[in-house]
């Protein structure tokens, strides 16, 4: 499988990117269609854990006391390629070499990961060039469908 490209360099862990990152916007390219999807990803995602035992008996504080914690763990952004369901289909088929996966900005906070992948999905036009782009719609308001062409998928 390729890994991430950013500012042309390969990109295999966390800390090859800058200091305060959150996320990043992406464009995977299928090589052999040139049709590309542009999406964001964390890189961390919180999930809720049960305290143990010990961690139950160690809490001194009076009243109701919480049965579970919030952690913070690395999301799956090394080996994904995007939501879109034909990206989906491709990688079931076992052609993740048939992808070029590119970082083409990386954020600092969830509000603006949501605000950079709107702005490139605007500038690049991908609603108007189905042919060119695996995505379908922007933020499930904006469709391919409300400007008369259909995607192929």
């Amino acid at each position: 499988m390729k890994n991430w490209l950013y500012e042309g360099k390969e990109v295999t862990s966390i800390e090859e990117l800058p200091q305060d990152s959150f996320g990043f916007i992406y464009v995977t390219t299928h090589i052999p269609s040139n049709r590309a999807y542009i999406g964001k990803k964390a890189l961390y995602h919180n999930i809720k854990r049960k305290l143990t035992k010990k961690e139950l008996a160690e809490q001194t504080w009076p009243g109701r006391k919480p049965t579970t914690k919030i952690v913070s763990k690395e999301s799956d952004w090394k080996t994904y390629f995007g939501s879109a369901k034909p990206i989906q289909a491709l990688l079931k088929e076992g052609k993740q070499d048939e992808f070029k996966r590119e970082i083409l900005k990386v954020v600092n906070n969830k509000k603006l990961l949501t605000y950079y992948e709107c702005k490139y999905l605007f500038m690049m036009g991908v609603l108007e060039y189905p042919e060119t782009y695996f995505n379908d719609n922007i933020l499930g308001k904006f469709f391919t469908r409300d400007f008369g062409v259909a995607n192929e998928d």
